[in-house]
């Protein structure tokens, strides 16, 4: 727990410090959006005279990012659509396999307490993902590999909302806090009946059910930043603890984007994941990619 909270403050420090380096800036009034769809790509060969080992690849990442937002007087409205998807393929391996999938929807709402940049607020969240996913096995005296699904669209699905109180810069710098936020995951009854189940082991949710109800503490904060000319980092955070079962065991899900761009529509990227879900895997789960990507903006 100790180690949670001293990400938090971390986390609220370095926006903090952010803080002092922005320039005042002047906030449009109205609807304001920004998005961006980037394909991220990347990909080894080797012919068969190579000796030093090694095996053909090549992996593609499909990523939609789009921003619409809502200012005026005191009232703001946030939201964020991401969705991103992606594939490798090896050449000695017969399958293609799933190595990003994941859709999300974020919405915060918040009133401006008096003329600061804290507001009431409440904010709700859906994530998901698009295609299954699946458990690969071999054979051991055949050597064949074989694969278990172990999940599909919306199962799991998780949808979190609450009230809160907020702190907002601009749309590139804030975070949110909701000590009452009820979260729900959803499943597939066909892996929560199947034989042998036991309960809890599939994403949290008992025997036999398709949903799990959660409520506890909720912190998610947003920190975009220049780093130098063309380089940006992009910091996503989200901490979650449930008070009706082990609140210790905070739910964490970081997320890093280092963005360098080349030109208007190439660049280079290097993405770094960690997420902690005792209810899915007692242990860090972490993904990293770099690649060279291409980008429109809109």
């Amino acid at each position: 727990m100790k180690r949670i909270l001293l990400s938090v403050f971390i986390f609220i420090g370095f926006f903090a410090n952010a803080q002092e380096k922005e320039e005042a800036e002047e906030q449009q009034e109205g609807w304001t959006t920004e998005g961006n769809i980037q394909l991220l790509f990347n990909q080894s060969a080797f012919n068969k005279e190579w000796a030093g080992g090694g095996t053909s690849s090549l992996a593609g990442n499909l990523t939609f990012d789009y921003s619409f937002n809502y200012l005026m007087d005191d009232i703001t409205w946030d939201n964020k659509v991401w969705a991103t998807y992606g594939l490798t393929k090896v050449k000695t391996d017969e399958f293609i396999r799933k190595t990003n999938d994941r859709f999300e929807i974020n919405s915060i709402v918040g009133k401006q307490i008096k003329e600061t940049n804290w507001f009431y607020s409440f904010f709700a969240h859906f994530q998901s993902q698009f295609d299954s996913g699946y458990v690969f096995s071999e054979n051991p005296e055949t050597g064949e590999i074989t694969r278990t699904e172990t999940s599909h669209f919306f199962s799991p699905a998780y949808l979190k909302a609450g009230p809160g109180i907020g702190w907002h810069k601009n749309d590139d710098l804030h975070f949110n806090i909701a000590p009452a936020t009820s979260r729900f995951i959803f499943v597939d009854g066909d892996f929560t009946n199947a034989a042998g189940y036991v309960d809890g082991s599939y994403y949290g949710v008992d025997k036999g059910e398709t949903m799990r109800f959660e409520f506890g503490a909720s912190f998610t904060g947003y920190g975009k930043f220049k780093l130098v000319e063309n380089v940006t980092l992009e910091n996503t955070l989200s901490l979650y603890s449930n008070y009706l079962d082990t609140p210790g065991n905070v739910d964490i899900d970081y997320l890093m984007n280092i963005n360098m761009s080349i030109n208007k529509f190439l660049s280079a990227n290097l993405i770094f994941q960690a997420i902690y879900d005792d209810n899915t895997v007692g242990a860090f789960q972490i993904r990293e990619v770099f690649g060279a990507a291409v980008t429109y903006n809109f």
